[in-house]
């Protein structure tokens, strides 16, 4: 049996993120959607997305195939209706697709689903689907407290130093290789889980529900409030809050995130900070990629939702609810547009085109610091973005 996790007609609602990866890669709690069902059906999984994506995340081969929508949380009562499947019957909530089981040669495109299988099942149970951006950090501190008993159970923390002040310890896991030293964890809201080799550094305040990825850092004095989620090699300082950052990215000086997704491969200047609420208290709209238009989040806190690669100079401001797309180089006086374009050059006193060639020499750079290769497979998925988001930069 392989397990393919398929990206449906809700791909656009995840842009900037859905230009570089599949749904299942973004990252929610601890695990990202993929390693959560990887872990409970203990088998590798496969990727029904677009074209270009698909060398980087290959389909399965040719067989049996289990169909799950990539944009679903797992949960027990859903792995046993997809369990209950027989070869060609298919799962619905309502209109949509979320399980099927076939066999034979695989689909490469998920809205053959419907017409490939037509033996439907209604689930009558309760799903946790993502629709949007910002049910990123909405819905974080749920995924990351199931996360965090999944991932302990069974389990015994490392010893927490006696030099660090901790509330609700019973609650606080820490793997092997971690260093946590004279920092506060108060666990009292929340679980709080630091990855194998991360590090908290002297004078960190952190309250839960947290999660530090493996080999991150957060630095001395920061201050993190909760829901939040920090991936894997990462440096992080100043203050944040309710906020999700997938991994490979800096922010590692002062300044203020909240209510916000981040990507890979980003850095925050030094004193860089984002509004999360308007003075008016009223809802905040954001940029959709889906209907081009800006929408209503009915949400009083959004703060960035910044995609891969992205970066931007010291003390840079960013208004409530800014979108800001793949490779942007950000830069200058005064507050930027609230939607910024992929491959944008500037901020507030005007933009211009990020060169591709010149995005590809800073991505190599960056990745050589992590011993890793931006390879051909990445250029192509960098030009394919480049391309379609043309229409965008219209300065």
């Amino acid at each position: 049996m392989h397990y393919v996790l398929f990206d449906d007609h809700s791909r656009n609602n995840f842009l900037p993120f859905t230009f570089t990866r599949p749904i299942a890669d973004i990252r929610i709690g601890i695990r990202t959607i993929r390693e959560k069902w990887e872990a409970i059906l203990n088998s590798k999984t496969y990727s029904l997305t677009q074209a270009y994506l698909s060398k980087k995340y290959p389909n399965a081969p040719d067989g049996k195939v289990t169909y799950i929508n990539g944009a679903l949380l797992p949960s027990a009562e859903l792995i046993n209706a997809i369990e209950q499947l027989t070869i060609g019957e298919a799962l619905y909530a309502g209109q949509d697709i979320i399980a099927a089981v076939g066999t034979g040669v695989v689909v490469n495109d998920w809205s053959l689903l419907h017409s490939k299988f037509t033996s439907k099942v209604n689930f009558t149970g309760t799903l946790t689907k993502l629709a949007h951006n910002w049910d990123i950090f909405s819905l974080n501190e749920m995924a990351l407290v199931a996360d965090y008993h999944s991932i302990t159970a069974g389990r015994k923390s490392a010893t927490i130093a006696e030099n660090n002040q901790v509330i609700n310890a019973s609650q606080i896991f820490i793997e092997q290789g971690a260093v946590v030293q004279c920092a506060v964890l108060n666990a009292s809201a929340g679980p709080i889980y630091i990855g194998k080799n991360a590090e908290v550094m002297e004078g960190a305040l952190i309250r839960g529900p947290f999660s530090l990825g493996e080999h991150s850092q957060i630095k001395m004095g920061a201050k993190i409030y909760g829901a939040t989620t920090i991936g894997p090699h990462c440096k992080v300082g100043g203050e944040v809050g309710n906020s999700v950052i997938f991994g490979y990215t800096n922010k590692a000086h002062e300044g203020y995130m909240g209510n916000s997704v981040i990507g890979e491969w980003c850095n925050w200047g030094a004193d860089t900070n984002n509004s999360n609420l308007k003075n008016n208290y009223s809802q905040i709209k954001v940029w959709d990629y889906a209907t081009e238009e800006y929408i209503n989040t009915k949400l009083q806190f959004v703060g960035l939702i910044m995609g891969d690669h992205s970066k931007c100079s010291i003390n840079t401001m960013f208004n409530t609810g800014t979108v800001v797309g793949v490779n942007a180089n950000i830069f200058g006086t005064g507050f930027p547009p609230k939607f910024i374009p992929s491959f944008a050059w500037g901020g507030g006193e005007g933009m211009s085109t990020y060169r591709l060639e010149d995005s590809f020499e800073v991505a190599q750079r960056v990745y050589d610091r992590r011993k890793m290769d931006f390879n051909q497979t990445e250029k192509d998925i960098m030009t394919h973005i480049f391309e379609v988001t043309s229409k965008f930069r219209i300065w």
